[in-house]
């Protein structure tokens, strides 16, 4: 095995470009804190580089979001839907299954706007045909079928986002998701966040202070999901492009916390946080299935005050979030 360790002033040999890695087995980069090759793309999750399938691709939230996502520029590359493979749908091809479509069309993101008594399913029939980026807009799958799919892609090589969820966007190159896309401009600040809304929102902010996007990750606000608020962190704090991190959460459960305690022993960029739900009684669910105080630990003030204790920059109201992106950035 050797070790490449890649230096800003260190120009590789030809032998050593990665294109060529896959074809040297017994090459390993050592991963620098910087991007080595600034040419080449690099974000997270998804790039303009991605080759994406809609599930669901006929039906209507499908077509409709299909459509916005190709006038965006992504790489759509054909949709699933079972008993329509063979036609075509927006001029891309249709398919019968996942695996399918994969063979025909090397695509390595999906997207799902399957209905929730199925979505489940469409998770792991992804998983199964080799799909590494999985999206799932689906709200209200039955909490017994999202166990089943979780326990199912544990030992799968991809990455689920959702369910109920906005997406993912890497401004400016590739949406895999239903939020609007003008929102997003290509800048260093990621974000993380449980709420579509607020996703929206910050980004809007953030371009308007000239600062703009890297990638925008919604997690969904389902009890259980596929990337946690902690998962998504990391991948910002080890993109070379994202200079800033905006971490959006809700009441409810312990997400922020775990990933403001590995903020604060692991991540040397800044973190802009904020809880929505500050307001809510006690016990009562608040828009998502996930946002239910049960604990005294859950609520809005104990996230915001161990956040604060983390060395998080914490907003009090999502309307102050861009503001603070920009002062802590200068």
């Amino acid at each position: 095995m050797l070790d490449v360790a890649v230096y800003p002033q260190y120009t590789p040999p030809k032998a050593l470009e990665p294109s060529l890695f896959s074809a040297v087995p017994t090459v390993r980069l050592i991963s620098p804190p910087f991007h080595p090759y600034p040419n080449l793309p690099m974000s997270v999750l998804v790039n303009k580089n991605s080759k994406v399938i809609v599930q669901g691709f006929t039906g209507s939230e499908g077509t409709f979001h299909a459509t916005q996502m190709i006038e965006y520029g992504t790489q759509v590359v054909g949709g699933v839907t079972p008993g329509k493979g063979g036609q075509t749908h927006l001029d891309k091809p249709v398919f019968e299954t996942v695996s399918d479509a994969v063979k025909a069309t090397a695509a390595d993101v999906s997207i799902i706007f399957v209905p929730p008594p199925f979505a489940a399913d469409a998770i792991m029939e992804a998983a199964e045909a080799g799909i590494k980026v999985i999206v799932c807009i689906t709200e209200g799958i039955p909490v017994k079928d999202m166990v089943t799919a979780r326990e199912y892609i544990r030992g799968k090589d991809c990455t689920l986002i959702g369910p109920n969820c906005p997406g993912v966007i890497t401004a400016d190159e590739c949406k895999v998701g239903i939020m609007p896309g003008f929102v997003f401009k290509k800048g260093k600040v990621g974000i993380v966040s449980k709420s579509g809304t607020l996703t929206y929102e910050a980004a809007d902010q953030v371009v308007k202070a000239g600062l703009g996007i890297t990638t925008a990750i919604g997690i969904g606000g389902d009890p259980i999901i596929g990337t946690t608020t902690l998962e998504a962190v990391q991948l910002f704090a080890n993109d070379p492009e994202t200079e800033a991190i905006v971490m959006i959460g809700e009441i409810g459960g312990d997400l922020e916390i775990q990933a403001a305690k590995w903020i604060k022993a692991n991540c040397k960029k800044p973190v802009i946080g904020f809880i929505a739900g500050e307001t809510a009684p006690v016990g009562r669910t608040m828009g998502h299935a996930g946002a239910i105080v049960s604990g005294a630990d859950e609520s809005a003030a104990a996230k915001k005050k161990v956040m604060r204790e983390c060395g998080i920059h914490v907003v009090d109201s999502p309307a102050s979030i861009g503001a603070k992106v920009k002062e802590v950035l200068g």
